[in-house]
């Protein structure tokens, strides 16, 4: 399998040579759908929902999911572009794409300190709190950070690692508790800290970042097909199965700390599942965060930097969140994401998809394996920003309905408008 993250084509269209195969391209995307987080997100929910509340929630979230995922995903498919490439042609020109893939970033190290942060507490929790979690959390992300940074290649193998024994550790749990007669489908919780509306912008805020980004990943898909299962796999895979055991595991055990979920019940093997997948995971969340930063970088200085030292910046950002306690506001980051990223799509799916103001120049290049150049792309795109800040504004404040649906309708329809009125 070919190590995607060691990438050399972050600032080009991706050759069609460089396309991989399916199954490589699931392992590296359900290495972030089966992930610690998505069983944090299950293991929230469980302890605060009801059984069929929480599978509803991860119903519709998922569907939106989908939807982005398979939108976002071909045109980055068939263009070979990376997403904060793709947008500066679906809306935002060249400052609002620098803006954009800065937003990606700050996400992604915000997901590589919450990633940091759990692998950090597991440690922890194993030496019976010898070392302080901060120094376990400077040790464990720097030297990810420089491993990922270097192109290790042993990193290329992790997740066909740690995707298979992250799913024997949690069936594991999951059958112990089965034999021991603690699986029971709650119809009532104990806790009730979210509704449905809350839950379902969770679900889809826990895995917003990676839906958006979907084209980092789908350049590389050979065919549509490949794409759709790619993507569907994942969902049902992350969404469903994961986040369904985990919500009866919480509910079973009434907790929703992972670390002694999976240390205390799985013991060594437990504490070896999260240290793969926290290194597969923040593989991934290095790789995004540096390609938004790569491309803001060269639009705002007009020079190309170094992948290595942008990588080990990332990395030791995530590094210091962890440190501030990021895992502490693990549902209000999950919050901000399923209602600030939303609109972004709204708009590139317009965009790219209805208005085609780009389409054309797009083609045109495509068949020389060229990026359309500064002459032929629009500098700033107000209506795209000015779309996404309604959309963001309308998902925060107004409560009806589901507000990551909301924002994507909203902020989609505001920039058609827009754009009809030039």
């Amino acid at each position: 399998m070919k190590n995607i993250s060691n990438d050399v084509y972050h600032l080009i269209r991706l050759p069609k040579e460089a396309k991989v195969s399916l199954l490589s391209l699931t392992l590296v995307r359900m290495g972030g759908a089966t992930a610690l987080p998505q069983f944090m997100l299950g293991a929230t929910l469980g302890h605060s929902m009801t059984f069929w509340e929480a599978m509803l929630a991860t119903c519709l979230g998922s569907l939106l999911i989908e939807f982005i995922s398979f939108g976002l995903g071909y045109a980055g498919m068939k263009e070979g572009l990376s997403t904060s490439l793709l947008s500066r042609w679906c809306g935002f020109g060249r400052i609002g794409s620098a803006i954009f893939g800065i937003a990606i970033a700050i996400s992604s190290i915000g997901w590589f300190g919450v990633q940091n942060s759990i692998l950090a507490e597991g440690i922890s929790h194993v030496l019976n709190d010898k070392l302080s979690f901060s120094w376990i959390a400077v040790f464990s992300g720097v030297f990810l950070t420089f491993l990922v940074a270097s192109g290790f290649k042993a990193l290329t193998w992790t997740a066909k690692i740690s995707v298979p024994l992250f799913f024997i550790v949690i069936f594991y749990i999951f059958l112990s508790l089965i034999y021991n007669d603690n699986i029971v489908i709650k119809s009532y919780s104990n806790i009730s800290n979210l509704n449905i509306t809350q839950a379902v912008t969770i679900v889809a805020g826990g895995f917003m970042v990676a839906t958006l980004t979907t084209p980092d990943i789908s350049r590389y898909c050979k065919t549509k097909s490949h794409l759709f299962w790619m993507i569907t796999l994942c969902i049902i895979v992350g969404e469903f199965f994961i986040n369904g055991i985990s919500v009866l595991i919480a509910q079973s055990l009434n907790t929703a700390d992972i670390v002694d979920i999976l240390t205390i019940n799985a013991g060594i093997i437990g504490l070896v599942s999260v240290i793969l997948s926290v290194v597969k995971v923040n593989d991934i969340n290095l790789y995004t965060s540096s390609l938004g930063i790569s491309n803001s970088l060269e639009i705002l200085t007009g020079k190309k930097f170094d992948y290595f030292k942008i990588t080990i910046f990332v990395g030791l950002a995530g590094t210091v969140l962890s440190m501030a306690g990021i895992l502490n506001h693990f549902i209000d980051f999950l919050s901000m994401l399923g209602v600030i990223f939303p609109p972004i799509a709204g708009v590139m799916l317009v965009d790219y998809y209805i208005l085609k103001t780009s389409r054309k120049i797009l083609d045109e290049t495509r068949e020389k394996g060229l990026l359309p150049d500064d002459s032929q792309t629009p500098l700033i795109g107000w209506s795209a920003i000015i779309a996404c800040i309604i959309g963001t504004v309308v998902g925060v404040f107004f409560k009806f309905g589901i507000p990551s649906l909301n924002s994507i309708l909203v902020a989609g329809v505001v920039y058609w408008l827009l754009m009809k009125k030039r």
